[in-house]
């Protein structure tokens, strides 16, 4: 797990403190001959140690047995303290681990995640132009997250290295746990036009003065999210495109009448 919960950490130190419990109450009572199976020079720190976790893991294999009645109690108590607190923090952790794994397939956002949502960028959608500036920005070492509300994508996006979120950005609640005001940039990359507008419209009232780029699929699109005035920088992927091959035609064509 990436951040180890409060309640873990307790139990971890409850299960330090059974195994301290444990063997030196079996060093110092092995060394007074109270138990079967060692005699009191041999008795060691390992050998204590190996009873101790041999008795917790109710193994049981009987080389060294409690002799007299206060190695018994020791015992006793060692089984009842022990296997509770074991017990409790195989059951915690195990309950930690699966809680970290759902948020993690389901995208939904840890603590720790919040860590981030801090002059960070936020890439919205998952269409070419948001994933080719994703490996750009990973390239570079930049701060940034991805929102989709394609769950299988999200998954993929994660497995090769990128902070995804499953959450519907089209919601304000949703939205609003990634802290869009504190954001350097927002870049929303959505096919649907008519739903860019409205991530648009809750982009900028949850970013309040956050940079907005919105692209747009067609100049339509760019002249009704221009008419909201809600997008600091509107861009036209394939119109850009168009240039630049146009741009390019033209200055080959100019370079065979020289020739």
């Amino acid at each position: 797990m990436a951040l180890i919960s409060r309640r873990v950490g307790v139990y971890i130190i409850a299960v330090v403190i059974v195994l301290a419990y444990g063997v030196s109450g079996t060093y110092i009572l092995g060394k007074g001959n109270n138990f079967h199976g060692l005699s009191p020079s041999n008795y060691t720190l390992l050998n204590a140690t190996y009873y101790t976790v041999v008795t917790l893991a109710t193994v049981g294999y009987g080389d060294i047995t409690p002799s007299t009645p206060i190695a018994k109690i020791f015992v006793i108590s060692l089984i009842l303290i022990g296997l509770g607190v074991f017990l409790s923090a195989v059951a915690v952790i195990a309950g930690e681990f699966m809680n970290s794994r759902i948020e993690t397939l389901s995208g939904r956002v840890s603590a720790f995640d919040k860590r981030i949502f801090n002059k960070h960028i936020v890439l919205i959608g998952t269409q070419s132009t948001n994933l080719y500036l994703a490996a750009k920005l990973k390239e570079m070492g930049e701060r940034f997250i991805m929102v989709t509300s394609d769950k299988a994508k999200a998954e993929q996006l994660r497995d090769n290295g990128y902070a995804t979120f499953v959450a519907d950005a089209t919601s304000d609640t949703d939205m609003a746990k990634f802290n869009l005001d504190k954001a350097l940039s927002i870049v929303i990359d959505i096919k649907d036009s008519s739903r860019t507008i409205y991530v648009l419209l809750i982009a900028k009232e949850l970013g309040k003065d956050t940079k907005i780029i919105a692209l747009a699929s067609t100049e339509e699109a760019a002249r009704h999210i221009r008419s909201l005035n809600a997008a600091t920088m509107i861009i036209n992927p394939s119109d850009i495109a168009a240039r630049e091959i146009s741009g390019s035609i033209f200055k080959n064509e100019e370079k065979k009448k020289h020739l």
